[in-house]
């Protein structure tokens, strides 16, 4: 019923009508160009260093997620190790133990970006096939089930008593829902968002995958907030008031050297995220995009003036910083983080 080519054919035509899918070069392009004008007036190409001075390259790449996951209170984020990939497993699970974390369990490189890696670990067979793959430090993380994930985008200048929540993002996870006649795969190919995914979740769920879904039965097929992993990203700019910046203002105040960047996050409620009541699972800084341009639909044009914003926010912050005295990395520096990060982000 499902051809390899008709799959194909129809996922290149939904890569094709929504730029969301489009190659991350194309709609950078105007970014990068404008990047190269204010390289010109810092009089520096990693002028964004600055911009957040307790984060390595200001959380560009390169950094520890679990070094700044480290600089977050501790009342906000779940318990998480970060471990090698070359530690014998029994050790392993001695630390887990030792900060009562058991499976399932969330592990994620501790250099990545946009979901490479990360994995949801149900049992220690599954940790030994990760280990495999994993050939550099990695983080396991406590399994947040709360339902609400949001990435809240928060921006402080430096000689500012007070910041601001600039973009929120609601991400809803990647579902179908059965009904009683159609099988997974049948269910998969009818959702244009899960058919992008299909070899991934065929071979997830190799035991279901002709098996028909009992009616009124919703499966979450990914359980990661990722948008290359087929979240949605809905814009959440609606939820933006004073009383959601106060909060996250507090939060960030704590964070030595933290001025621009997104917390991912889950909470139980809407009104839990006014008040604070969150579960941080990673803190990215100046490299993290306002990734409530990613809702469907979201212009083109007006994703590109966000983006263009956004790198005037770096800009303004990191020249701001300079001026109290926070220097702008070496540019040979900063080249042996970006040769790190490449390495630790390679396919094995």
């Amino acid at each position: 019923m499902f051809s390899d080519r008709t799959v194909r054919l129809s996922n290149f035509f939904t890569r094709l009508k929504h730029w969301e899918y489009w190659p991350f070069g194309i709609i950078q392009l105007p970014v990068f160009i404008y990047f190269f004008w204010l390289s010109i007036r810092a009089r520096s190409v990693v002028f964004f260093s600055a911009s957040n001075p307790g984060i390595t390259m200001g959380g560009m790449f390169g950094e520890s997620k679990y070094d700044v996951l480290s600089k977050v209170p501790k009342a906000y984020v779940p318990s998480t190790i970060l471990v090698g990939s070359d530690e014998p497993v029994e050790g392993i699970l001695l630390k887990m133990k030792e900060n009562a974390l058991s499976f399932p369990v969330i592990c994620k490189p501790d250099l990545g970006e946009r979901g490479f890696m990360v994995k949801r670990i149900d049992d220690v067979h599954s940790l030994e096939k990760y280990m495999l793959l994993m050939k550099h430090p990695f983080l396991i993380q406590e399994l947040v089930d709360l339902p609400l994930e949001f990435g809240v985008f928060y921006r402080r200048l430096p000689n500012e008593k007070s910041g601001r929540v600039t973009s929120v993002v609601m991400k809803e996870m990647l579902t179908v829902e059965g009904d009683g006649e159609q099988t997974l795969q049948q269910l998969v190919f009818g959702n244009a968002r899960a058919r992008l995914q299909w070899p991934i979740l065929k071979n997830r769920y190799a035991d279901r995958w002709n098996a028909v879904i009992p009616s009124g039965e919703v499966l979450e097929l990914v359980s990661i907030g990722n948008h290359c992993l087929g979240t949605k990203f809905l814009d959440g700019s609606h939820l933006i008031n004073d009383q959601l910046s106060c909060t996250f203002d507090a939060i960030s105040k704590q964070i030595d050297g933290f001025y621009f960047g997104r917390f991912d996050l889950r909470c139980a409620s809407v009104d839990d995220l006014y008040q604070g009541n969150i579960r941080v699972l990673e803190l990215n800084g100046c490299g993290a995009e306002p990734a409530h341009i990613y809702h469907p639909g979201f212009s083109i044009f007006k994703a590109v003036s966000v983006l263009l914003n956004h790198w005037r926010s770096i800009f303004v912050i990191a020249r701001a910083n300079k001026k109290k005295g926070v220097q702008y990395i070496q540019l040979k520096e900063a080249m042996m983080h970006y040769k790190k990060f490449k390495l630790a982000t390679a396919v094995s």
